[in-house]
């Protein structure tokens, strides 16, 4: 038996609104152990989301819905699904009761359009909406078929599937096991090299090993399919520490880690401190720096030196490097990281300097040239050269130098100089 998900709204093709209730669902039905093949998009169409439900139907056995339950008239999902299975709606009492109380608690007025939210076809269920005003169904409308409706909200989807999907799924013996997947983060390796190290392990089935990569990430999921989660870690914790091993200093963390959650551990293990001078990333290497809580215990601040003349005021970056080899050179890039790490008494000071473009290149000095500085304890300073290219634009520039940087500082932090 598997599960399919069908997210209806207009809103979601037009990509206005992100679609995260798929994502929590599918990462749901894994921890459950129910197999999930297909997920559908479908607007809010009458005919469309009927030939969502013949094609659905034939190829799984429990559909989840999410979106179309509101009270206006293009929320047609309820609607639909009992003129597909020639369901008659009738009014629920208890629903139209609890959307009334809600109201009264707010202080407002039901309007008229809100009692279609209290409708339900003939032979379903209420799935209660603690949150909102839509409730959802829970429905067998023929055998070895069911299934479930959410609103379109998260937040209320949510609590919904939390406090009552489960349980009943559980109750029906859906949830027989458990697919728990941990993921292995890379950095500074491409996905076909890490690929072709660990090819062996790709063949596996249980627990299997995917690749996959995101914005300059490599990262391999490992997913264990078993009667609890405790069992599923036993099958996969052998196999993560194999691949660990191959990968070496190119996998930086797992799961939730980030590079700039696993510096700062880094820096606050040695308790070192850092600070920063941004001049193409114009602050983002900072803020993801402070995105990571307790950063302010070992990041003391940055400099965004867009302008040369901050560069030298701020810096103290020699007037005749600026001359003689511009601003984007391994050299200025070192004189900007030591001069952020003596300006703000840190342990190490790092820096960015390049050509985010789309303007601003030359034949010597493409788009997408980026120089990074690194100022260690002592007199040690470094300057790294990357070439990004300039096909994937002015943010994935900034945002792959910003990494790259971190992922300088993480290295020297493990290898540091006899």
């Amino acid at each position: 038996m598997n599960a399919e998900i069908i997210c209806v709204g207009t809103e979601l093709l037009l990509g206005d609104i992100l679609n995260r209730n798929a994502q929590f669902l599918a990462q749901q039905l894994a921890k459950l152990g129910i197999p999930h093949y297909y997920q559908t998009v479908v607007g809010d169409n009458l005919e469309r989301i009927h030939k969502a439900l013949t094609v659905a139907c034939a190829r799984s056995q429990l559909l989840i819905f999410t979106g179309g339950l509101g009270p206006t008239p293009d929320d047609l999902t309820t609607e639909a699904l009992a003129s597909f299975f020639n369901a008659p709606l009738k009014e629920n009492p208890d629903a139209i009761a609890d959307i009334e109380r809600k109201y009264t608690q707010r202080g407002r007025e039901m309007a008229v359009s809100n009692r279609k939210q209290a409708l339900i076809p003939n032979g379903a269920e209420i799935l209660p909406n603690p949150s909102g005003t839509a409730p959802g169904l829970i429905w067998q409308p023929r055998p070895g078929l069911t299934i479930l409706t959410f609103p379109g909200v998260p937040a209320e989807m949510q609590r919904m599937w939390q406090e009552t999907a489960v349980p009943y799924l559980c109750s029906q013996g859906w949830c027989q096991e458990t697919i728990y997947s941990r993921t292995l983060k890379h950095w500074g390796i491409p996905e076909a090299t890490l690929a072709e190290k660990v090819a062996p392990f790709l063949e596996h089935s249980n627990p299997s090993v995917a690749p996959y990569a995101s914005k300059g990430e490599v990262k391999l999921r490992i997913s264990a399919r078993a009667e609890s989660e405790s069992i599923a870690l036993q099958l996969i914790e052998p196999v993560q520490q194999k691949l660990q091993q191959i990968a070496g200093l190119d996998c930086y963390g797992m799961d939730d880690d980030t590079l700039a959650s696993v510096v700062g551990k880094q820096l606050q293990a040695a308790e070192e401190t850092l600070s920063v001078a941004e001049s193409c990333t114009g602050g983002n290497l900072g803020q993801m720096l402070t995105s990571v809580p307790g950063s302010s215990n070992y990041f003391m601040g940055g400099v965004i030196s867009y302008d040369d003349q901050v560069k030298m005021a701020l810096l103290g970056v020699e007037p005749e490097a600026l001359a003689q080899e511009g601003a984007v050179s391994g050299t200025v890039a070192k004189q900007m990281a030591v001069g952020v790490r003596s300006r703000l008494g840190t342990t190490w000071g790092l820096s960015i300097t390049g050509i985010a473009g789309p303007g601003g290149g030359t034949d010597r000095k493409p788009v997408g040239l980026v120089y990074i500085g690194l100022a260690g304890p002592g007199d040690e300073v470094e300057s790294f050269e990357y070439r990004l290219g300039s096909v994937k634009g002015r943010d994935w520039i900034r945002q792959l130098s910003s990494c790259h940087a971190l992922d300088r500082l993480r290295r020297r932090l493990v290898n540091r100089p006899e």
